[in-house]
């Protein structure tokens, strides 16, 4: 979608609010925006601003993100990432959020860094020790939005907060670098010029 919005020099957001006709993912994304602040102000140097979003199994999300990206030193840190989040009623707010964020780490690890490795037909790192996953200092500061609709029954929580977490950080290595990264994940060992 961003590559689109790009060749068209569209503003992301915009390009999919133009497309969208689901109420409710339309709502998503502007609730994610606009706690992010999206479009109020323009990444530093080195960084970018993503957003993406989905739905599965009658849920809706969207993801805003904040990414460092330095090739000179190869430094990659996701550093704020807004998701807005709609699965119909909520029951437990407090155990939605904790869901949500879970999935927001778990989906840094598979962008970032996770990764089995192999040579010559054998695993490199079989261990939990030589495998790498999200540490606390890995996470970005992050804010849940959840859009309680009484008027829908609960829908599933489990997989849906995940489909919003790669995009937007893949698209934004392209912007604050111009180093299109298409395979996950997009810097185990760093940025390499």
């Amino acid at each position: 979608m961003d590559e689109l919005a790009r060749l068209l020099k569209m503003d992301p957001l915009e390009f999919r609010l133009k497309n969208l006709a689901d109420a409710r993912l339309r709502a998503v994304f502007e609730a994610a925006a606009q706690a992010f602040g999206w479009g109020g102000a323009k990444a530093p140097a080195g960084h970018g601003f993503g957003i993406a979003g989905g739905t599965e199994k009658n849920s809706y999300v969207a993801t805003c993100a904040e990414v460092l990206a330095d090739a000179a030193s190869g430094t990659v840190k996701v550093l704020r990432a807004v998701t807005a989040f709609d699965c119909g009623a909520v029951v437990n707010p407090n155990h939605l959020k904790n869901q949500i964020e879970g999935a927001m780490m778990m989906g840094l690890g598979g962008v970032l860094f996770e990764a089995i490795t192999f040579k010559d037909g054998m695993i490199t790192n079989p261990h939990l020790a030589d495998y790498r996953v999200p540490r606390f200092t890995d996470l970005p500061k992050m804010e849940v939005i959840l859009i309680d609709r009484k008027d829908i029954a609960s829908a599933g929580a489990g997989e849906t907060p995940i489909v919003g977490i790669a995009p937007p950080w893949a698209t934004r290595f392209l912007i604050a670098i111009n180093i299109r990264l298409r395979s996950m994940p997009l810097a185990p060992d760093g940025l390499k010029g």
